[in-house]
């Protein structure tokens, strides 16, 4: 089996021993203090003093480094000439009144309640400390382009965000920093550079299989859970897309709804295919719960990796596939290594094309699964939101199905140049992706000491950032701002990107819409997810003619609370629980009816 690049030492015996080298240091030097007093003044402490006193030295040391490194930063601040940004100060020690009201809305509130409750009222700009530790947090455009784009180089992923990422991404693309960030970059990027046929036969194969499953349910009379099914389509895609091999997940036991009488008679085993998508699912999750965690995920898993037992799922899968190609490889090219300049050919898979650049199984191990959660999750759940959107708003249904209907007709598959054309179709999922992007918060760490642009006053002193301060953004919160994108920006309005209102908001100012990221780490993928997700849209609406959400097949948890009716905006509008783990997706799934075309004489 693959050996990953996390610790043998569990992680929360690694934590303990961590922290004990720090706090060795205070009780040894008390403890030597009371041997000082006794052997040259004469003075011998009791054992019990001894005792209390050393346990005390670790939160006065403590104290007086966070004393220590306030004034560090405050010397620096004024010796570059810049200032501090706004503090949320608590009304408990470590602020864990602020830490438990971010914890419950996140568990309980719509996405973006919690820590980013004061954004605005903190200058889009603002400071708080978490159990003494120092974050800042920001939604504005131009803070956001210096942390991804023209001040790159100060900013990074970070040790700590790279350490609870590891036992599952390890060295990959999306958790490197520095120079092995580049190769893995260059390494991938030429594959990217260019639409493929191939890549559309791909989508038309695993489209119609997706869309034939939900017709089968629909014709028994029953409910569908979309995101279930749309996870599918886009793991089956992805795995051919990566590695030439298919899982087949779409060729699994679809979920019936909570409320449908035939969910008991066809419970049965769980097919790999199954196992494979459970373990990617729960390795994910396990994840998105170590980053709200943070440095403490640790004592979570004291004395196991809970990501474990999916790796050995997920790698029982990808080591047979990568020693294959390592194999093929050596017998095609004779054993010779190419370089990452190379250029990916017409009709290989991208494993095809990194095995000609090296045969390092943990590098292309990491690297594939890197690329397999990216375009797998991040397409299906825009593909979620677009349907949710669909079914909420059948006035938009309609446009979109008349443009595609009247530029396709009924069977006609697309090409790049159709969807080139289909204006509005972009417009829908560009506004899906603007209300509810799909990584809707991120964090980087300050390598270095180093400034920020200041919110307030853009021509103003910047606002200092000390080394190793994280930075969180987010980019749900700015695509949400009514200053960015004009008064209406809380609701969902696909004409936005077609009138007037385009050139005013966004050509403007390109950086209030991230939803691929920016700068040297914008996603290499994002023409062809906006193929995949094009492409799967136009076949949907060639083939079903309604669509509608069916309320009483979602588990009643999943439901959005009535309080949220008499909200601005699309909070107002929602009808199910948007949530946020790494990416977003619905709580409860998204189960939908539709309409196949012809039956309602359409």
């Amino acid at each position: 089996m693959l050996s990953r690049n996390s610790s043998r030492v569990p992680p929360g015996v690694d934590l303990v021993v961590r922290s004990l080298r720090a706090l060795l240091g205070p009780i040894l030097g008390f403890w030597l203090f009371s041997r000082i007093l006794k052997a040259y003044v004469g003075i011998d402490l009791p054992a019990v003093v001894v005792a209390v006193g050393a346990i005390l030295t670790i939160p006065s040391v403590h104290a007086l480094r966070i004393t220590l490194h306030g004034l560090r930063v405050q010397r620096e601040a004024k010796r570059l000439g810049a200032i501090l940004p706004p503090r949320w100060d608590g009304n408990s020690p470590g602020n864990l009144d602020v830490l438990r009201h971010a914890l419950e809305r996140f568990a309980n509130g719509y996405i973006g309640e919690g820590i980013w409750d004061r954004i605005e009222e903190l200058d889009h700009l603002f400071s708080v400390d978490i159990l003494w530790d120092c974050l800042y947090m920001s939604d504005d455009a131009n803070v956001i382009k210096a942390i991804l784009a023209t001040d790159f180089v100060n900013f990074e992923k970070g040790d700590l965000f790279r350490g609870m990422l590891n036992s599952v991404l390890g060295t990959g693309v999306f958790n490197a920093d520095g120079e092995l960030w580049k190769f893995h970059r260059n390494m991938t990027r030429p594959y990217f550079s260019r639409d493929r046929i191939s890549h559309f036969e791909l989508f038309d194969v695993h489209a119609e299989t997706a869309i034939n499953r939900m017709k089968e349910r629909f014709r028994g009379g029953h409910a569908v859970d979309f995101q279930d099914l749309i996870l599918r389509f886009t793991l089956d895609s992805a795995t051919e897309f990566l590695f030439g091999t298919c899982v087949r997940s779409l060729g699994s036991n679809l979920p019936y709804a909570h409320n449908d009488r035939t969910a008991p008679q066809v419970a049965g085993e769980v097919d790999e295919a199954e196992q494979f998508s459970r373990a990617l699912l729960s390795a994910q999750s396990i994840l998105a719960y170590r980053l709200r965690v943070g440095w403490a995920w640790g004592l979570l898993e004291f004395f196991k990796d809970k990501c474990k037992e999916h790796m050995r799922v997920i790698d029982a899968f990808l080591q047979p596939i990568l020693e294959e190609a390592i194999s093929k490889n050596r017998h095609a090219t004779g054993g010779e290594q190419g370089t990452v300049e190379n250029k990916a050919e017409e009709d290989e898979t991208l494993l095809d094309h990194l095995v000609k650049i090296t045969e390092d199984p943990t590098v292309l191990h990491d690297e594939t699964l890197n690329i397999l959660f990216a375009g797998r999750d991040t397409t299906a759940a825009t593909l979620t939101l677009v349907v949710y959107m669909l079914c909420l708003y059948s006035d938009i249904f309609q446009r979109l199905r008349t443009e595609i209907l009247e530029t396709l007709g009924p069977t006609r598959t697309p090409t790049f140049d159709d969807i080139r054309q289909l204006k509005y179709l972009r417009a829908v999922i560009n506004e899906t992706l603007r209300v509810y992007p799909i990584v809707p918060f991120n964090i980087r760490v300050a390598a270095r000491d180093t400034t920020l642009p200041n919110p307030t006053d853009p021509d103003g002193p910047r606002v200092f950032i000390p080394a190793n301060t994280p930075v969180s953004y987010s980019v749900l919160m700015l695509q949400r701002r009514k200053d960015y994108w004009g008064p209406d920006a809380l609701y969902f309005d696909p004409d936005r990107w077609l009138d007037e209102r385009l050139n005013t908001y966004f050509t403007a100012n390109p950086f209030i819409f991230l939803p691929f990221n920016a700068g040297p780490r914008i996603c290499l993928g994002q023409q062809f997810a906006y193929n995949e997700i094009s492409f799967f849209l136009i076949r949907l609406l060639q083939q079903f003619s309604h669509m509608e959400l069916d309320l009483s097949a979602q588990p009643p948890d999943s439901l959005a609370p009535p309080e949220w009716a008499g909200a601005e905006g699309q909070k107002g509008k929602e009808k199910l629980i948007p949530r946020c783990h790494l990416t977003l997706s619905l709580q409860g799934g998204l189960w939908v009816r539709m309409t196949e075309a012809g039956q309602d004489g359409v």
